[in-house]
């Protein structure tokens, strides 16, 4: 094992958090700001993941003031406190790309029973 694998396998977080498509999560990040730290929420559902290994990422989409917000996500960034799944979604696609056209109860997914 060289020294970079080394590195990586170090940041990685040991205990991962079970996220998928269509999840509607609340994702718990930590801002700095000046020499304070707080701990800011963002909830919305999943639309994509990205990546694997120390680079995955997943990102979160919510209405906020009628404008549509997208936040990615790092899955093993320490600024991610942790996240939270509020409702388990059934979707058929991989990315849910095509919600950023929708407006009203059209976006919604349907919730897993």
């Amino acid at each position: 094992m060289n020294l970079v694998e080394a590195f990586t396998n170090e940041q990685l977080k040991k205990e991962l958090p079970v996220i998928r498509i269509g999840d509607t999560i609340r994702v718990h990040n930590k801002i700095k700001e000046g020499n304070r730290e707080r701990i800011q929420m963002f909830e919305g559902t999943v639309i994509a993941k990205h990546g694997g290994g120390i680079s995955e990422t997943f990102t979160v989409r919510r209405m906020s003031y009628g404008v549509g917000v997208e936040k990615t996500f790092p899955i093993h960034s320490p600024n991610v406190e942790k996240v939270d799944v509020i409702r388990v979604g059934k979707v058929r696609r991989a990315k849910l790309y095509y919600l950023r056209d929708r407006v009203g109860k059209a976006s919604k997914v349907k919730e897993q029973i």
